[in-house]
């Protein structure tokens, strides 16, 4: 009698760590999953230089982003997000400067940008006659993905790499968005 119930009792305590076991394995596999599947979006602005010269890969896409932040620079405001798998990834630093040197940056700007749009977003310059990808507002104080249209957005490059039926299915762009009336200036860039 006594050997049947050493035998229920080592029954009962091997289904409960086989339960266990289970259930904290399928805990930490979700959050294994989970982690990976959403991008981490990097905001600190203390880690601009990290972003600039290491993280993101492809230096002529952002040869025109500030070295540093300008130690000028008033309410600084970063986005960069690494993408995942098949989802694309973006850089994007705001920032406000004096008038006069957001002036002489959007006189710059002008001079070499391949297409020049008012507000918007991605989505809007995309679908335009001869349009090309831009970006979202990422670094807006609200949750507004488009630009106002006091910002003018000058798009310095875009490289469509898609094929023949899924144009800009893959591709890059990259510019600014200057708002000259609060002396502003978004410095971004987009990989797809």
């Amino acid at each position: 009698m006594k050997r049947s119930h050493l035998v229920k009792a080592a029954m009962i305590v091997l289904l409960s760590c086989g339960s266990l076991g289970i259930i904290s394995g399928s805990f930490f596999l979700k959050k294994a999953f989970s982690s990976t599947n959403e991008p981490e979006l990097i905001t600190d602005t203390a880690r601009y230089s990290e972003i600039r010269h290491q993280l993101w890969s492809n230096n002529n896409q952002i040869k025109y982003f500030p070295d540093q932040i300008p130690s000028d620079a008033k309410n600084v405001r970063i986005a960069y997000s690494p993408g995942f798998l098949q989802g694309g990834s973006y850089f994007q630093i705001r920032l406000k400067q004096s008038p006069e040197k957001i002036q002489k940056l959007l006189s710059q700007y002008r001079n070499i940008a391949q297409r020049k749009y008012i507000g918007g977003s991605t989505n809007d310059h995309a679908n335009l006659p001869n349009g090309v990808p831009t970006t979202f507002f990422y670094t807006s104080d609200s949750p507004a993905e488009s630009f106002p249209v006091s910002y003018e957005i000058l798009v310095l490059d875009a490289q469509d790499r898609g094929t023949p039926g899924f144009k800009w299915n893959h591709g890059n762009s990259h510019g600014v968005a200057i708002n000259n009336s609060t002396s502003e200036i978004v410095y971004w860039t987009e990989q797809w």
